[in-house]
């Protein structure tokens, strides 16, 4: 016998194949993972407790009927004007600094109207704002 006959082939590993797994692969995580957005903006909230803080003598309260209309402390104002109503609450807030406010707004009223009293209260410097909600007797 020849050593000539008996000469080993050389082994080749043919890649193409097993690159297409990796990319089928790829492609297959990249469609089905889904991405969360809870990192987006990290929010610490304040915790709640059942005990009420000590009232204010006059604590100012903004009433917002279902059509929009704002009541400060039951009296009705004129218009629903934001000038009307920032200087309805200027005269109501008078010497004071920064009393509680209190947003009590009927279930159906616009939005609209509850940021424009929001955004008031913001531009007179009044940093205690509360919208007052009811509980639900879920089961």
């Amino acid at each position: 016998m020849n050593l000539r006959q008996f000469r080993r082939k050389s082994i080749d590993i043919n890649l193409t194949p097993l690159i297409d797994v990796v990319f089928l692969l790829l492609i297959f995580f990249m469609v089905s993972t889904t991405f969360n957005r809870e990192t987006e903006i990290s929010v610490d909230l304040p915790d709640a407790s059942a005990t009420t803080l000590p009232a204010d003598e006059n604590p100012i309260e903004i009433t917002i009927s279902e059509d929009g209309k704002y009541y400060i402390n039951q009296q009705l104002v004129i218009n629903t004007q934001t000038k009307t109503l920032k200087s309805a609450l200027t005269k109501v807030l008078g010497d004071r600094q920064n009393p509680p406010l209190t947003i009590i707004a009927d279930a159906k009223t616009p939005h609209q109207s509850v940021v424009t009293a929001m955004d008031i209260a913001r531009q007179l410097g009044l940093v205690h704002i509360s919208i007052a909600t009811q509980q639900t007797n879920q089961q």
